[in-house]
């Protein structure tokens, strides 16, 4: 997909002809009846963010017009309480009104609107969900794991390394992370196996908080982290195991793999079309992820592409992603800026009639 420009008004209407012998009365032709181009939204309610795409179709491609991404922590206390906090939902609702509004006045032909673990386990979802509709208009549909892993494929698979050795896309969202292996055919793509696992970046956070801040005390909680996501993984790892020794291919999409790469690439601020597609060495995924486990949550703050908002995540992320790692130790990390959105709007398009070519990517 590609960025547009957002339109500064409506096209111009064609003009009237001027009457000639032909035209009987001397009336002008009835003028051309306007039609407006299909257009489509995607927004995903995860267990940390709120984000939305809209876009139309334009020459075989998806083309980006609007987005909008905020951090609400839906599934803050999540963990121990079971419920999402009423602060929480007045977030989510105040971020989902913001999108109903660009839906709007995007005039959005066809759109979907996805929530995924935090209210998958949340005893007061349908709280949230009838706040949602009645506040915002927006029809919340609450997706399986199954359906959160097919759409965050069919979002970013056409980021995987060339080549034909095995492929793992990895998901690491707030309350979940979804394992992927993949075979891929130039636009289709097939999921042989998957699984998904209730440790992201909010759940295991909330699981493994240091004792204490200092260094033996972060040393342990990130070890801890680390033995709770491989114990998460060991039946899948263990299914893996039979493609030891062959030429390993991965990529993840997540908030965690992309400052990951921001920190690799040493970015002033994040630069979406610096990361999305941009191959890592693992070594180096490695090292950035450790030393983010050993600093203090202050010093991980003065990273620029990492600031106060992921602080406090960034390490849990880092721990599921060494994890990951371990069970698919492929040489390099590929990265995308894209998954669960992206596979909506491809879902939509087709449903709309069109079959949109996703070569190019949205650049932001």
């Amino acid at each position: 997909m590609r960025q547009m420009a957002a339109p500064s008004g409506r096209p111009p209407q064609p003009r009237a002809a001027v009457a000639t012998d032909g035209n009987k009365g001397g009336y002008p032709p009835r003028p051309t009846p306007f039609t407006r181009a299909k257009s489509y939204g995607a927004i995903d309610l995860g267990t940390n963010n709120c984000r939305l795409l809209i876009a139309r179709p334009q020459d075989g491609e998806l083309v980006v017009i609007d987005a909008f991404s905020r951090i609400v922590r839906l599934g803050e206390g999540l963990h121990g309480s079971g419920r999402i906090s009423d602060a929480a939902i007045d977030r989510a609702v105040a971020a989902l009104s913001v999108c109903a509004d660009k839906l709007v006045r995007r005039h959005v032909t066809l759109s979907r609107a996805v929530a995924t673990e935090a209210c998958r386990r949340a005893v007061n979802c349908d709280e949230l969900v009838w706040r949602v509709r009645h506040e915002t208009g927006i029809a919340l549909d609450v997706i399986s794991a199954a359906e959160e892993a097919r759409l965050a494929v069919l979002g970013c698979h056409n980021l995987m390394e060339p080549g034909d050795g095995p492929a793992l896309i990895f998901d690491i969202g707030g309350g979940s992370t979804e394992l992927m292996q993949v075979e891929a055919d130039g636009h289709d793509v097939t999921i042989h196996d998957w699984i998904s696992v209730p440790w992201g970046v909010v759940s295991l956070t909330e699981h493994a908080v240091p004792t204490a801040d200092s260094l033996p005390a972060r040393q342990a909680s990130y070890a801890q982290m680390r033995e709770v996501t491989r114990t998460a993984f060991a039946e899948f790892a263990s299914r893996a195991a039979r493609f030891a020794n062959q030429p390993l291919r991965l990529l993840g999409t997540s908030g965690t793999v992309t400052t990951l790469a921001s920190v690799f690439l040493d970015l002033p601020r994040y630069d979406r079309r610096a990361v999305d597609g941009l191959v890592v060495p693992t070594d180096s995924m490695r090292e950035i992820s450790r030393r983010l486990a050993e600093a203090s949550i202050a010093d991980r703050a003065e990273i620029s592409c990492i600031g106060r908002e992921r602080a406090d995540l960034v390490v849990a992320g880092c721990a599921i992603l060494e994890s990951i790692i371990d069970l698919w130790p492929a040489a390099r990390v590929g990265v995308a800026d894209r998954g669960i959105r992206e596979g909506i709007l491809r879902t939509l398009a087709r449903q709309g009639g069109d079959v949109p070519v996703t070569r190019r990517i949205y650049r932001r």
